[in-house]
């Protein structure tokens, strides 16, 4: 059964074709679905073969930088067959998440936002990490460069244990900017926010419902769309992660 598409008389062709191109660990639906269980459904693989990301890091571990038994790790679906590190948004500015392991008072992170002619557009550096390993997001502000419908741009989330510039992790992929139709602005208007983390995720808009999530995680530790658009990917393993009140520049 196709995932929940956003006109039940005519199913998105871009969140049917999921199953062609499945993302690597996702889950696919059935039948006893519910409308309002989150299901992410991809798009298809993007146009031109893109550069492979990197969604996890899993690099040597120097005595000064404290870890648990998880790896720096980005937030996003990863396509099986080209290995790209990519999620959709509608947002200018969009807001992007990872995960964190680390617990030393000397790790700092790096984060980079290239277009496609490998201009940056945005970069904060050095960010102050969180004392104890969780969830992190980064957004770039209202007075950045907006993200342009159609084109593909390349982040960098980078973590450091000392200011020596030496990378420690790092992780990297792609986001590119969804132009939808008035008719789906209209449905997510009228919708609540478990409605609209439901659109989204239906038609392949990865940012969007894993942002909208969040806020329902934060607010009701019991809503499951946080865990459940996670496990739709393959990130079972940090769903169950805090959310950190981080990370701002240091100044």
């Amino acid at each position: 059964m196709p995932p929940y598409p956003l006109y039940p008389s005519a199913p998105n062709a871009e969140a049917t074709s999921i199953h062609s191109t499945l993302l690597s660990q996702g889950i696919a639906p059935n039948s006893s679905q519910q409308r309002n269980e989150v299901i992410f459904a991809a798009p298809p693989v993007p146009k031109g073969t893109g550069q492979p990301g990197r969604r996890t890091d899993g690099a040597g571990r120097p005595a000064d930088c404290k870890q648990i038994n998880k790896p720096l790790t980005a937030l996003v679906p990863v396509y099986k067959e080209s290995a790209i590190a990519m999620g959709t948004t509608t947002a200018e500015h969009p807001t992007f998440w990872f995960y964190v392991p680390y617990s030393s008072p000397s790790a700092y992170g790096e984060f980079v936002l290239q277009d496609e002619t490998d201009q940056t557009i945005y970069q904060i550096n050095p960010i102050k990490l969180s004392l104890a390993p969780g969830i992190v997001r980064f957004s770039p502000p209202p007075t950045s460069a907006p993200l342009e419908f159609g084109k593909r741009y390349r982040w960098y989330f980078s973590i450091y244990c000392q200011k020596d510039h030496q990378i420690y992790a790092s992780v990297e992929g792609d986001v590119q900017r969804k132009q939808v139709e008035p008719a789906f602005d209209t449905r997510l208007s009228n919708g609540t926010l478990q409605d609209q983390v439901v659109l989204y995720a239906s038609n392949g808009i990865w940012y969007d419902a894993l942002t909208i999530s969040a806020e329902l995680y934060r607010t009701n530790a019991t809503n499951s769309s946080w865990a459940n658009l996670l496990r739709s990917v393959g990130l079972e393993t940090v769903a169950s992660e805090p959310i950190t009140d981080c990370c701002k520049p240091e100044k």
